[in-house]
């Protein structure tokens, strides 16, 4: 039978691992601790196989929208103002994409040329809940709906217009909600990485202001955090169980009330809004999305990335 064509490059743990060449490790183990999600383990061995060779690919295409942008203002004659690379990180509740993100601004922050690199999670943009329970949209806190996707796309178009300094709302995951008049500056960033669960899908419900465009066309790479639905849902339950005895238990905590559940009630009630909401924006909204990345990040049971994916040039 002939080969299937497919638009993307796909490539196992080793042969990937080889792309690394001479790229450096920039981060020890006690930073990389730092950077994992509270049921993770990611190893140096793991930053060495597979986020180094992303990083040296991620090098090359910041390299060549720099050039880019240099020929265009040697053709126009003119010098445009400092304008941000955009790297957008999408995938599930629980897969890690928190993870990756991190791990990816520690190491592009230790390259050479040491650029200053943003995070930013799209979790600022979610309605407060005061607005979310106005609109019925309390069991869907996470799907497209209960973002105001408009803003989103504002400030992604402010950072793309070159304004000196912007600024995106911040989320507070003890409160469960948006903090009122808290926002994170950035003041000219050469690299800006997006990082939720919404940010490869297309417009819903803009309005009148930019209505034709997806938050993704900001976007100068994407990359997609990809593992099978089961694993995420059992990574999930045991995330659930660890926050019980962490952030749960702080007395400020929104979800304070999980925090004397045993490990059983907590697995029934993580189950519970698993099947209700998170399965199913996973399902419908997110999971959709993957095929409009241009990396995707396959990951096993035990976390560690097991393939990668390039979209082709």
């Amino acid at each position: 039978m002939p080969e299937k064509l497919t638009s993307y490059l796909s490539f196992t743990r080793k042969e990937w691992s080889e792309l690394r060449y001479d790229t450096p490790l920039t981060i020890n183990q006690a930073e990389l601790e730092e950077l994992h999600g509270i049921n993770e383990n990611i190893s140096l061995d793991e930053v060495k196989d597979i986020y180094l060779p992303l990083i040296r690919y991620l090098s090359f295409n910041i390299i060549a929208y720099e050039q880019l942008h240099h020929v265009t203002d040697k053709f126009f004659k003119q010098k445009s103002r400092k304008i941000p690379f955009i790297i957008g990180i999408a995938g599930s509740v629980a897969v890690g994409k928190s993870t990756t993100s991190r791990i990816i601004q520690s190491l592009l922050s230790g390259l050479p040329s040491h650029p200053k690199v943003a995070l930013i999670t799209t979790d600022g943009f979610l309605y407060p809940n005061e607005v979310l329970k106005d609109r019925g949209l309390t069991e869907k806190k996470g799907f497209p709906e209960s973002y105001d996707t408009r803003a989103l796309i504002q400030f992604l178009d402010d950072l793309k217009s070159g304004i000196p300094k912007v600024q995106a709302p911040v989320y507070s995951h003890l409160y469960y909600d948006i903090i009122p008049g808290e926002y994170l500056e950035m003041e000219q960033p050469d690299i800006v990485i997006i990082e939720g669960i919404n940010v490869l899908q297309p417009p819903r419900q803009l309005g009148e202001i930019l209505p034709s465009l997806f938050v993704s066309d900001f976007f100068d790479l994407s990359i997609y955090v990809d593992a099978d639905e089961r694993d995420i849902f059992h990574w999930y339950k045991e995330r659930f169980k660890k926050l019980k005895e962490t952030a749960f238990s702080k007395p400020d905590s929104y979800f304070t009330r999980y925090a004397n559940l045993s490990d059983h009630e907590a697995e029934k009630v993580a189950t519970d809004i698993w099947n209700r909401i998170n399965k199913k924006n996973l399902n419908l909204n997110i999971r959709p999305t993957k095929n409009r990345a241009d990396v995707i990040i396959r990951k096993g049971k035990d976390h560690s990335v097991s393939s990668i994916k390039l979209r082709k040039i």
